[in-house]
């Protein structure tokens, strides 16, 4: 699925009269261009190259992507994002072509080699081309029907492509199943909200799309109306209406997985609110998913959301209703930070229902007093949230991590507070507040968002740099307006204060030009949505997280201990009864060796819910103590407990231990499926217990499960072994270097399972030589050198953040402006790297101050983060031994 940034190529043109000769799609290049895209463990997939005439002159360029399994099997469109093309999700279609569907992929009008103007999904334009692709589909042999010209089909997309999934839904019932994705409801309110002119973002989707010249001139004449008014007219407002989702709301009757950005200000989490809301009324099945990135950069989890496309047409279009869709919501949340690149760590969180936006409201109290504020001439200088186009490292990334960069002027705002709050409190949903708006003018246009501020009152962040505009109509004569806030997902500590933030001017948006004065006071409290419903522990690891070759769960290694010899039985220890794992002052020595020791009075504790990396250089001795952990071998001192249990050949507590250490034997001649089945009834467990479908799903060998094990490559037999691993979901999982043998792809969907896995309540502990995975998969480390703890603690400890920060640029900067850099207030000195900056701040430096220092210098930060890494705390710690 293309989930990157799409740009706009303006804003929609006149409906265009279709002849009726041209209703029949005549392929151009006759039977198309065939290549064969295969791998060793799946079967090969054709592709067909063909350009289809539209007529009237229009040409769309599509590819058609097929196994060479015989029969016929559903049909997938899969739609690319705004300025891109076909190409986008080529590697999306022969993934699900290698699954068992006939996909089409296809370049929008006026994108890739395809002809016409655009028309910003037009019924009469875009929409037309995509029903006739339908008509091509319910010709082709491969394509299963449910009746003569009505092919089964799903469809699926990102922003554009998802826009233009959801109106062919509306407008052609054949469609069976869809799954947009960071999309618009009503393009109108996504660029006209509340009546304010989102500016900034219209131009960069008309000047992206290459001028005037390549949209329907209604749409040009349109925007550079309201570009130069400043206001949106109520023909503006009706063309992009027209054109939107949400004009055939009320047919859209088919399943909908809705994903949507929380880091978005072009199409925020309310617009996928509106088309649940109106989807889920037709009777539909609807599930909502709020990922971490968005168009203002972020993550974009595409192995994961394309997994869960991939499940959701199984379930709808192949009819396995044995297949697990996901929770009905499910959003990802920050959970530390990755000081490899400065981003957010993530894990998941959901609820067997969607809780909308206003669930759980908690009031709180704000206070201030009456305020006045200006307006100024030509609204300038403009508040800065966010901005448009940054990329990955936007100032909606900054603020995932606690790096306040929003900017107000002075006199140009008013503010309320509140007291700090007395527990955490989670804000899912929108925020409200009532206040009275009076103006010396009759509008009034004002700029709301909610800051969570520290206990000090020094650092400010602005939750996603979300911000709502709101027109307010009669302000001469003073009106009390309810202000609906964005939706976000944001945990506000105890001791913290929120704080109500209403502006005069954003740099994103239009103000008016004419100065004016605007008074504001409270009317009400502060209403927050918590979602009560919505919890990490509600989350167990659903059936298409399992799809992925991921890290997560389960198995004893009772069946390898038994016959040995058990010591006299420890009592256990009441105190660690909830402890995962307990190291007191753990010794082995070598054999035959009095005085050498591979592990020597180690000692360390693991909490639930962590993710501990085992790190050390070669003989550190991390084996030979999971080695010990497991029961495989004696220790000559010192104890181990796992949830106060004393460790020895054979311990029961051992069933709620999962191990993958040294790779695992397997029976040649038998299937994978079969190696599981056997394993797990050697155990004398009860079948149910075993959650095997989970851990087949986690294998993810599709038809190989069935196949021999001795035909298996080493990444097949690394991802069978490691489901292995994973049976009986264990409290305690250990993974000893789960990553051999798997492609980069594979290692970060692994990454993302041991988190999720861990944030379930259970623990996992890696041993790896990859340092950056290391670094971006675990909250904790121990780090051993000749047998000996050198350190342990949460990972940011460990690394440090340092006072030299990281900046990444999406160009080089030239060295006139570094120079300007290295002369700012706080900045020691400025180099430039081959990543973009590498900064030194001094004693009274901030990363706040010198991002927003950057933003107006207009250096194009993609990310900003220390520069310490993992790698050299690593070999600081262990002397270069190494």
């Amino acid at each position: 699925m293309d989930l990157r940034l799409p740009r706009l190529r303006g804003l929609l043109r006149g409906p265009r009269r279709l002849a009726a000769a041209a209703a029949a799609v005549v392929v151009l290049a006759g039977a198309g261009t065939w290549t064969a895209a295969a791998d060793e463990d799946a079967p090969p997939v054709h592709r067909a190259d063909r350009v289809m005439d539209m007529g009237n002159g229009v040409r769309i360029d599509t590819s058609y992507f097929t196994s060479s399994d015989e029969g016929r099997r559903p049909a997938v469109l899969l739609a690319h994002g705004f300025g891109g093309s076909k190409d986008d999700v080529r590697q999306q279609a022969q993934n699900l072509a290698r699954d068992g569907y006939a996909v089409l992929t296809w370049s929008a009008r006026s994108f890739g080699r395809s002809t016409g103007r655009i028309g910003l999904n037009d019924p009469k334009g875009e929409v037309a081309d995509v029903r006739r692709l339908i008509d091509w589909l319910a010709k082709q042999p491969q394509v299963q029907l449910d009746k003569t010209g009505d092919p089964r089909v799903g469809m699926a997309g990102a922003s554009y492509g998802g826009a233009i999934a959801l109106e062919t839904a509306g407008y052609d019932d054949r469609v069976d199943a869809i799954a947009p994705a960071i999309t618009y409801w009503n393009l109108a309110d996504a660029l006209f909200p509340n009546g304010v002119f989102k500016k900034l973002w219209a131009g960069i989707f008309v000047n992206s799309g290459g001028g005037c010249a390549r949209f329907e001139p209604k749409l040009c004449q349109m925007y550079q109306r309201v570009a130069e008014s400043g206001v949106p007219d109520t023909q503006a407002v009706k063309l992009l209406q027209e054109r939107s989702p949400s004009a055939v709301g009320d047919r859209i009757k088919v399943p909908a997985l809705l994903m949507q950005g929380q880091t978005d200000s072009l199409f925020p989490l309310g617009q996928a609110d509106a088309a649940a809301k109106a989807i889920r009324a037709n009777g539909a099945p609807v599930d909502v998913d709020w990922i971490a990135g968005g168009h203002d950069g972020g993550d974009m989890e595409t192995s994961r959301v394309q997994a869960r496309v991939q499940s959701w047409f199984d379930r709808y279009l192949k009819d396995d209703k044995g297949t697990d869709t996901g929770p009905a919501f499910r959003i990802t949340r920050t959970g530390g930070v990755d000081s490899t690149d400065g981003q957010a760590q993530r894990r998941g969180a959901s609820s067997d229902t969607y809780p909308g936006l206003e669930s759980g409201r908690k009031s709180i109290a704000l206070t201030g007093r009456e305020q006045s504020f200006a307006n100024p001439a030509g609204a300038n200088p403009p508040a800065v949230s966010a901005l448009p186009g940054l990329g990955g490292g936007g100032l909606a990334q900054l603020s995932s991590l606690g790096v306040g960069v929003s900017l107000d002027f002075p006199g140009q705002f008013a503010r309320f507070e509140s007291a700090p709050v007395t527990g955490d409190v989670r804000i899912t949903g929108s925020p409200t507040v009532t206040v009275h708006v009076e103006s010396t003018r009759d509008d009034a246009v004002l700029f709301g968002k909610v800051y969570d501020v520290d206990p000090g009152g020094t650092q400010q962040v602005l939750p996603s740099q979300l911000v709502t505009p709101l027109r307010v109509e009669g302000a001469k004569a003073g009106k009390d307006v309810t202000i609906t806030l964005p939706a976000v997902d944001h945990d506000v500590e105890q001791g913290h204060r929120l704080r109500l933030v209403l502006a005069s001017t954003d740099l994103g948006y239009a103000s008016p030009a004419a100065p004016a004065t605007y008074t504001v006071s409270l009317k009400g409290d502060l209403s927050v949505p918590t979602a009560p419903g919505v919890t990490t522990a509600a989350a167990p690891l659903p059936a298409w997280v399992w799809w992925l070759p991921l890290a997560g769960a389960v198995v004893a290694l009772v069946l390898l201990l038994t016959g040995r010899r058990r010591t006299s039985a420890v009592p256990p220890d009441p105190e660690l009864a909830e402890v995962p794992l307990q190291i007191t002052d753990l010794s082995k020595r070598y054999a035959k060796s009095a005085d050498r020791y591979a592990v020597k009075e180690l000692s360390f504790r693991v909490e639930k819910g962590q993710v501990l990396g085992l790190l050390g250089p070669n003989g550190a001795g991390k084996t030979t103590t999971l080695r010990m952990l497991m029961g495989l071998i004696k220790p000559d001192g010192g104890e181990i407990r796992v949830f106060g249990r004393a460790i020895r050949p054979g311990a029961p507590v051992l069933s709620r231990v999962g191990a993958f250490v040294e790779g695992a034997g397997f029976l040649p001649h038998l299937s994978g499926r079969e190696n599981l089945e056997l394993y797990w009834a050697a155990t004398g467990r009860p079948a149910e217990d075993a959650h095997l479908d989970e851990a087949l799903q986690i294998a993810g060998l599709g038809d190989a499960l069935s196949r021999a094990v001795r035909t298996y490559s080493q990444g097949m037999r690394q991802r069978l072994a490691i489901a292995q691993a994973m049976l009986g979901m264990p409290d305690l999982l250990i993974l000893d270097e789960p990553t051999n043998g798997l492609d980069p792809p594979q290692i970060r969907e692994m990454r993302e399972v041991m988190i999720r896995y861990a944030a379930a309540g259970r623990t996992v502990i890696v041993s790896s030589h990859l340092l950056a995975e290391i670094e971006q998969s675990c909250t904790h480390l121990v780090v051993m050198d000749r047998g000996r703890l050198v350190q342990a603690g949460p990972v940011a400890e460990i690394i440090g953040s340092g006072d030299t920060l990281l900046v990444g640029t999406g160009t080089p900067v030239e060295e006139p402006v570094v120079e300007k850099i290295a002369s700012l207030p706080g900045v020691t000195s400025a180099v430039r790297t081959d990543d973009g900056l590498l900064v030194r701040l001094g004693a009274d430096g901030s990363a706040q101050r010198l991002v927003v220092e950057l933003v107006r210098l207009e250096v194009p930060v993609e990310s900003v983060g220390p520069h310490r890494r993992l790698e050299d705390a690593f070999l600081t710690l262990i002397g270069g031994s190494a």
